[in-house]
Parts: C-alpha cells; sequence; structure tokens
C-alpha cells in the first residue's frame, strides 16, 4: 500500500546536496505538508507514495534552494544609486544620508518585497537579511512566502529606526520575541560591524543572542583599513577583538571576512561560527579576496551572499556561486580550488549550516522543509550535457547555468513560483511603486549636491548653527613678548595649551559655496609629545561679514562637523577643485579680560613657512556684543605690546590663495 503525500515529482535528476552528495537521475522526491518525506530513484519512490499533485519534471535538476547568506534586502531600492566609490565614501556620503531621509517601514516592506520577488526568480528560497525596521523586513517575506534569517541592526549611531542603541536593543528584544519559533522567519540580532558599535554593544548583543538562541549577524574585517584601524585603536586584529567581547559565546554568522589570517580561520570554526562570503560586492568596491580556500580546509561553513543590491548590484545567486569559483580559483593561482560541486555546496547544505538552520533546510532529506527548485539545463547556453562524469551536473548549474533557467521554486511546501510565474508577488505595482520613489531620491540627491553644507549636513553630526567671531591679527615679529605680557593682573589666564595642527583647506570653484577645512589638532606636552588628537570639519563663509572697526574683523557664519573620516574620504566625497595645505605650531591660552572671555593665539605658520602671528578672538552672537568686544581687542593689542603693529585682515588662506 502507497503513502499519500501531497506532492510527487517525478522523471528529475535530483541533486540531494546531502552529506554523501547522492544523485539520482531519474531521481523523485515526495513531500507531505512543509516536508519532504523521501527522496531517491524514481521507481522506489513511485513504488511507495501516491500524491494529489503529480509533477514531471521533464529531466530538469531538482535541486535544494539556493541560500542567500547575506544581504540587506530593502537595498534594493537603493540599486544604482552610486556606483564606483570606495566603501566608506559610498556607505557613509550616500547610502546612510539617504537612508535617513527615506528609510520608513514602508519602504522596507516594498524593498524588501521587490527583492523577494528577484530572489525566487533566481531560485533563493532563503536569505540571511540585516537592516532597519527589520520587522517589516519579516512581515513581507513571510507574505512572499520566502525563508529568512532577519537581523535587526544595532549601532553606535542614531538609525532610521532608532535614535540610540539602547532603543535598537529594545526593538530588537521585541523583535526576537515576536518572531521565535516562526514557520519561516528566524529572528537575529545584527550588530552591524565592529567599527560602527561599542564593546558594550557587542556583549549585549551576544548577550541577547544567547538568552533566545538566536543567531548573530555581524560584519567582520571586510577592508584591510578596517582591520589596520582595529589593530592600531585596539592592538589585535578584528576577530581576536570581537572574541574578547564574548561575541562568539552566540551564534555568529561572519559576513565578509576577506582580511582574517589563519589563526582567526581557526577561532571561527573552532566557536562554529558560520560565514558569509561575497564575492561581487568584495570586487566591486575593492575590498578583496577572501582565503575561502583556507576557510574550506580548516573546517568553517562558508555560505555564499549576495551582499546588499545596492553594493552588487543584484541578487543574482546563480551568478556569486559561478564567482565564489572563479575568484578562489584565480587568487589562489589554482584551477582546481573551489570546484562546482563545492561552490553548489556553499550556496545550499553549508550555506544553511552558516546560517544555524542547517537542521531544516539546504538539502533535499526525508525530514526537512521541502524548499526546493527546478532548473532547466537544456537552453542553448547549457548543451549538450554529459553524463560521464557524476559532477557534469555541478559543473552545468554553476559555470553554465543562469539564473533565469529556475523555472520552478517551492518553500516550506508551498508554489512561490510555477514555469517562471510568480504566485504571491505582483511585480508590476512594486515596480511602479519603485519608480516613484527613485524620482524623489533623485530629487533629494540633485539638491543635496548643488550645496557644499548640505553635504556637510548629510554627513550626521553638524552644528547647523551660525557661529560669530570677533577677532583681529598682526605679524608677531617678537613673540617672546607677548608671553612676557600675558603674565598681568588685568589678564587671568584660565587655560594654556600647545598643539601642532594640520588644516586641509577644500576650495571649490564656486566661491559661494565657501571654503571647507579639515583640521587635525595634535594636542603636544613640553617635550613635544603628541598626547592627544582631535579632528573636526569647519565649512567657512566666502568671505568676511565686514568690520566693526577699522581694525577688527567679524566673521562669517561657519558650520562645525566631527572628523570621524580620513582626509581621502572628504577629499572624494565633497570633490574640491583645488586643496591647499597649512601647518602650524599653535600656542593658545584661554583668558579672561575684564570679565570677558578671549581666546589668544600664537601661530608659528611652518608650511608653507609664513612667519608668526597673534591672533585674539572672542565668539559673539549680537552687533552690539561684536562692538563692544571688538573695543576690547583693541586694549588686549595695546596691553600685549602691539598696539601700533600692522593688522592683517586675511586668513591664512586668504594670503595664500590671495
Amino acid at each position: 500500500m502507497t503513502q499519500k503525500v501531497n506532492a510527487l515529482f517525478i522523471n528529475a535528476i535530483v541533486l540531494t546536496m546531502d552529506e554523501k552528495m547522492n544523485q539520482y537521475d531519474p531521481g523523485a522526491v515526495a513531500v507531505l505538508d512543509d516536508k519532504i518525506v523521501a527522496v531517491g530513484p524514481e521507481s522506489e519512490i513511485v513504488k511507495n507514495y501516491s500524491a494529489d499533485e503529480i509533477i514531471d519534471c521533464g529531466g530538469k535538476i531538482l535541486m535544494p534552494g539556493i541560500i542567500n547568506a547575506h544581504t540587506h534586502v530593502p537595498m534594493t531600492l537603493l540599486r544604482g544609486l552610486e556606483d564606483d566609490l570606495r566603501l566608506d565614501v559610498w556607505l557613509m556620503g550616500y547610502m546612510m544620508p539617504v537612508e535617513r531621509e527615506f528609510v520608513t517601514p514602508e519602504f522596507v516592506r516594498l524593498g524588501t518585497l521587490l527583492a523577494c520577488a528577484e530572489q525566487i526568480r533566481s531560485g533563493v528560497t532563503a536569505f540571511n537579511d540585516m537592516y532597519y525596521f527589520e520587522d517589516d523586513v519579516a512581515q513581507a517575506t513571510a507574505q512572499a512566502g520566502m525563508r529568512a534569517v532577519c537581523g535587526q541592526t544595532v549601532m553606535k549611531y542614531p538609525a532610521p529606526d532608532a535614535p540610540s542603541y539602547e532603543v535598537s536593543l529594545a526593538n530588537t528584544r521585541d523583535f526576537i520575541k515576536k518572531w521565535k519559533g516562526h514557520p519561516l522567519i528566524v529572528p537575529s540580532v545584527a550588530p552591524h560591524a565592529p567599527y560602527s558599535t561599542t564593546p558594550e554593544i557587542l556583549r549585549a548583543c551576544a548577550e541577547l543572542a544567547k538568552e533566545f538562541d538566536v543567531p548573530l549577524h555581524i560584519h567582520i574585517s571586510e577592508t584591510a583599513f578596517e582591520v589596520e584601524t582595529m589593530r592600531n585603536e585596539q592592538g589585535m586584529p578584528v576577530v581576536p577583538f570581537v572574541k574578547k567581547q564574548g561575541l562568539f559565546e552566540a551564534k555568529v554568522i561572519a559576513a565578509h571576512c576577506v582580511h582574517i589570517d589563519i589563526g582567526e580561520i581557526r577561532t571561527l570554526q573552532h566557536y562554529n561560527a558560520g560565514v558569509a562570503h561575497n564575492p561581487s560586492s568584495n570586487l566591486k568596491l575593492a575590498s578583496g579576496f577572501a582565503p575561502v580556500q583556507k576557510m574550506l580546509e580548516n573546517g568553517l561553513n562558508v555560505g555564499i551572499g549576495t551582499d546588499g543590491p545596492a553594493s552588487n548590484n543584484d541578487l543574482d545567486m546563480f551568478e556569486e556561486v559561478r564567482l565564489a569559483s572563479f575568484v578562489a580559483k584565480a587568487s589562489s593561482n589554482d584551477p582546481t580550488a573551489v570546484p562546482a560541486a563545492t561552490a553548489l555546496l556553499m550556496a545550499t547544505r553549508m550555506g544553511a549550516q552558516a546560517l544555524h538552520i542547517g537542521d531544516i533546510t539546504g538539502s533535499l532529506e526525508a525530514g526537512k522543509r521541502a524548499d526546493l527548485i527546478l532548473v532547466h539545463t537544456a537552453p542553448i547556453h547549457n548543451s549538450p550535457r554529459f553524463r560521464r562524469n557524476p559532477n557534469s551536473a555541478y559543473a552545468q548549474l554553476v559555470f553554465a547555468s543562469k539564473s533565469t533557467d529556475v523555472t520552478d521554486v517551492m518553500v516550506n511546501g508551498k508554489w512561490l513560483m510555477r514555469d517562471h510565474r510568480l504566485l504571491t508577488l505582483n511585480e508590476e505595482d512594486l515596480l511602479k511603486q519603485a519608480r516613484e520613489l527613485a524620482e524623489k531620491i533623485d530629487a533629494f540627491l540633485i539638491a543635496r549636491e548643488q550645496s557644499v553644507l548640505s553635504k556637510l549636513i548629510a554627513l550626521g553630526g553638524s552644528m547647523e548653527q551660525e557661529s560669530f567671531e570677533v577677532q583681529v591679527k598682526v605679524k608677531a615679529a617678537e613673540p617672546d613678548r607677548l608671553i612676557e605680557k600675558l603674565n598681568q593682573p588685568e589678564i587671568k589666564i584660565n587655560a594654556h595649551k600647545h598643539y601642532h595642527q594640520y588644516d586641509e583647506y577644500y576650495l571649490f570653484d564656486d566661491p559661494s559655496q565657501g571654503r571647507l577645512r579639515f583640521r587635525e589638532d595634535n594636542l603636544v606636552n613640553e617635550k613635544g609629545e603628541a598626547l592627544s588628537v582631535r579632528s573636526r570639519l569647519t565649512l567657512l563663509g566666502q568671505q568676511r561679514e565686514d568690520a566693526v572697526t577699522p581694525d577688527v574683523l567679524l566673521s562669517r557664519s561657519r558650520f562645525l562637523a566631527p572628523a570621524v573620516h580620513t582626509s581621502r574620504f572628504y577629499r572624494e566625497y565633497f570633490k574640491p577643485s583645488k586643496e591647499v595645505l597649512i601647518e602650524k605650531d599653535r600656542l593658545r591660552w584661554h583668558i579672561e579680560y575684564k570679565g570677558t572671555e578671549f581666546f589668544i593665539n600664537l601661530d608659528r605658520v611652518k608650511k608653507p613657512d609664513m612667519g608668526t602671528f597673534l591672533e585674539i578672538k572672542s565668539r559673539t552672537w549680537s552687533r552690539k556684543d561684536a562692538d563692544r568686544k571688538a573695543e576690547l581687542v583693541n586694549e588686549l593689542l595695546s596691553l600685549l605690546g602691539f598696539g601700533g603693529a600692522e593688522v592683517v585682515t586675511q586668513d591664512y588662506i586668504e594670503i595664500l590663495t590671495a
């Protein structure tokens, strides 16, 4: 007597991707409800099972659905937004500002549904996501019928869905409670990366993941710059640093791992961490070549991911699998590295294991969920087929097949696509909504690109308020005289510091944009040794506002922002037409004179050699206050012995560019 099942797949080339890499040709698979109940030779399965629906596969390959091990699916809506940039400029200069402006629950749901449509069409049945409003990602994914590990992002910066990391952590806890045990969604916690979090955040995320026994998804060692910075700041590479924070006590999914050594690989393997290799993204952003062959040799579970569709720019896993093999061969100079069967394994069973869901999906085995796809291997680009070598089916799939060869997709026992027709999504409506949003984002960026100030504010952290200064500058032929004169009863010295300053000025063709200054302040001790370094950006007005007396000037408004990136980043982001570097040695006194605060700077301009200058400055907020302080500035000049000195009415950059 035969067992009744829901669906019986017959006349297929069955690639199980199980531990023994069993193949059956012709083979068959029996599905009951959401699970696979039998896999084997067609004659054996047909003899033991009957079904309401018999699917004649017509000689197509029947295999497990593809696993996309790392992505940010809502970023389908940012695909092609800005390309051919370095990772930091692309991420901090464009992606994050646009996300702060546009990312909402509605944005996330639309982007996720669009991504699900693309992934279903290319044979992906499960993916590992990290983004904002992850509850909405989960809802849209479940609506589309796909399987996903959904990671709620946590980082030290304000995010579109949380003003602080404490809020992100609280949201993540609620998110995990809501989705834990869902048939399609595995909730996870996703600290973005070591450089965008803190040790405290990493420890809190690890504790949360352990508490609920869910995965922890994080970017690790994606760029050489990230690794170099970690070594300089923490004295160790990235993997030992996150290990020190207890991260590997959780079920870690480590994305990228491009720049890790053999010791770090062994650490990841020891703690059963999964790795998500992203060849297209790493190539496009010139991040480097992950040591995948060494990872596999050391027993690491390595999956393959597309990364976000804004940095790839697609979700085509067939392309990723092929590249994973090709990149390994080219980077190792070994044509046998990562053969086709291994690459496909990384995209199926091993990928599921890397995501810590290998017990339910990733291979065609009795007891696992019915996540499977049919792939047509008879098109002209994939013909003929040779049957002599059992590995030829893997080679066909990896080296010749296209995502468009996927004809049918089933997830959790339910059809998502039949004969190239999507059953759970309306593509036409999704595409229309995406086009309308793209027009709004274009308009936002066009307006922003016309203003240096707008680009500065877009980076975040800017002080968007005007700050005026009353100031006077004179040549100081005898600087030692100033130091002697400061010790007078009329002058109260509150603080004295010594700086080495490096000012990089960015000038623009349109002078109304002002000048942007990248300043690195090195605080030094009496021996000239650096005690601390501070960097900041200042956007200065193009010219002086006006003179409050014949000698004392009121400077134009300025906007300040922390400089958390390298000068190279700002050059590539702001694209100045000219750069000017000024290096000076500054002695600064913070004083009080007649109950009013002033800053006195004694500057020796070293590069270029311009001599020594005395500056007296005071912040002001009204014209009346400016007039009063201008009188006091002139009194101070006389008191310090510079009453008859010639006043310099230009800043150093103005002197150089006059």
